[in-house]
């Protein structure tokens, strides 16, 4: 398993840096993307069957509470959840009560990431009583959230229109983008 010259414990503990970098970068999107609506975006809605940008802060908080609590040893889909709910904005849930979900949330699934070992990749988890592999576990989660981050990214950009600050290479821009990163590659040597 692996890489030329690396042991499978290397391998594995390459993939835990390469999830928490993922996870990380997949936070800092959202953020970048949340910091450009307003609270009257932050809770408007496309259409009365859409999610609005606080209804998928809810869910992703509830879900990333619910997963990664215990990780090891409990079922992730924990029973005080109430996931119908976070499809919901009450009265309670504003931006600020949310934004610290959020942060509990996230700081709840890096804490468990970093208690990961190399050895507890061959684990299994339980997730809605169902057995499955640590890794699919992390993978799972992985492409659910970066499908909500896209949400939020395609919202946070919809409802900010002109005043958007794009948090990529920008268009037209390709090129210039691609020379630069050469050019500080070679300097890395």
């Amino acid at each position: 398993m692996g890489e030329p010259g690396r042991s499978a414990s290397e391998v594995l503990d390459l993939y835990l840096q390469d999830v928490r970098r993922e996870f990380g970068s997949l936070k800092r999107l959202a953020e970048k993307s949340l910091a450009q609506v307003s609270d009257s975006s932050f809770v408007a809605a496309l259409d009365p069957g859409s999610n609005s940008i606080a209804v998928l802060v809810k869910h992703l908080a509830g879900n990333l509470r619910s997963r990664w609590t215990d990780f090891l040893t409990s079922d992730g889909e924990k029973s005080d959840r109430r996931r119908d709910s976070e499809f919901e904005i009450g009265p309670d849930d504003t931006r600020a009560s949310l934004a610290g979900r959020w942060e509990e949330g996230w700081r709840t699934l890096f804490a468990a990431l970093e208690a990961l070992t190399a050895e507890d990749l061959s684990r299994e988890v339980l997730i809605r009583g169902e057995r499955i592999s640590v890794v699919r576990a992390i993978n799972r989660q992985l492409t659910h959230y970066a499908d909500h981050v896209g949400q939020i990214v395609l919202l946070s950009k919809h409802w900010a229109g002109e005043r958007w600050q794009t948090l990529s290479v920008p268009r037209g821009k390709s090129e210039d983008f691609n020379r630069a990163a050469l050019e500080r590659a070679r300097e890395k040597g």
